[in-house]
């Protein structure tokens, strides 16, 4: 979790210091006027925090809680979205769970804190003051992409309000995803949430210069023949040579999704393990590209749905990952 923490008066500096020496990879911001050694020293915290807020995990404020509301106000969107926001007061007594409480972490950044530093945490989400579970919170602990925030939101209530709410789940949380599910219930209107695990991982290749709507348009009928879900893929894959090929690189980016890049070195070390060919290892030293990509870039915890398709020249892999519980 890549952390942020904003500070705008003396003491609040040096708190934020002794933060970063117990938490690694800490960003400590402090007005540059204070010369605070091992802090980024800023000229305008407002200008700062507008041009990096959303490339943190997660913001740690020393500060009033007026003072981060009014600041962040413009830059939230949505709670799938917007990073973590926690509020420390100066004399460092207390940390507020203030925005993202569950999707963004902050009410984990709130009791990391409690525990290293002794702060009160406050949090004030329904589920977790009455020691129940949210939706949210459930599709993170399982690594899953909600189905719709409103239908999270909608069960979540139930769970909250004390009603009866079932969780299905595959045999083990390891075994075949199911394809269907029956309700046995007397109720006429029941709420439902479809959880999407991501653990696909896919592996690609193709001829110079597909465009991405060929690319797209083969991944969505590869996808559908096994009835999979475009939202649980987990990422990408494909080789050095295809870093930069505009109808992978594109149709990835239309995604939202990361494209790993796997060496031809690392490649030859299982491509035993896959059927090639010789016309590919003539072309670019290994004999196939898809597979061992998808493989490598897995948890190798699992198996392939789908080995090789191919079409106009691109060629497609679907590793299913088996165990949801792996961190991305």
């Amino acid at each position: 979790m890549k952390l942020a923490v904003w500070t705008v008066t003396r003491g609040a500096g040096l708190n934020g210091i002794e933060i970063g020496n117990k938490i690694k990879g800490v960003d400590v911001f402090t007005l540059s006027k204070f010369k605070i050694a091992d802090s980024i020293q800023i000229e305008n915290f407002t200008d700062k925090l507008n041009s990096v807020f959303n490339e943190y995990d997660g913001h740690i404020f020393i500060m009033a809680t007026g003072i981060v509301i009014r600041k962040i106000a413009s830059l939230i969107k949505s709670k799938d979205t917007d990073p973590a926001v926690v509020v420390i007061d100066e004399g460092m007594n207390f940390v507020i769970s203030l925005l993202s409480g569950h999707l963004g972490g902050a009410n984990d950044l709130a009791q990391k804190l409690h525990e290293i530093f002794g702060l009160v945490p406050i949090i004030t989400t329904s589920s977790d003051v009455t020691g129940k579970i949210a939706v949210d919170t459930l599709s993170q602990k399982l690594n899953c992409r909600l189905e719709s925030l409103e239908k999270a939101k909608k069960v979540t209530s139930l769970i909250v309000d004390g009603k009866n709410v079932e969780l299905s789940l595959p045999k083990n949380i390891c075994d075949e995803n199911p394809e269907g599910v029956m309700i046995v219930s007397n109720k006429e209107n029941i709420e439902t949430i479809h959880l999407y695990p991501e653990n696909l991982v896919i592996g690609i290749g193709s001829r110079r210069g597909i465009e991405e709507e060929k690319v797209y348009e083969f991944l969505m009928e590869t996808l559908k023949k096994y009835n999979l879900s475009v939202k649980s893929i987990k990422h990408f894959a494909t080789v050095d040579l295809k870093a930069d090929e505009k109808g992978i690189v594109e149709t990835v980016r239309k995604l939202g999704k990361e494209l790993k890049i796997v060496s031809r070195e690392e490649i030859l070390t299982v491509e035993n393990m896959f059927q090639g060919s010789d016309f590919v290892k003539k072309e670019i030293g290994v004999r196939a590209v898809s597979e061992p990509c998808a493989y490598l870039t897995s948890s190798k915890n699992g198996k392939f749905i789908e080995i090789k398709a191919k079409k106009d020249g691109i060629t497609i892999s679907i590793y299913e990952e088996r165990s949801v519980y792996e961190k991305r």
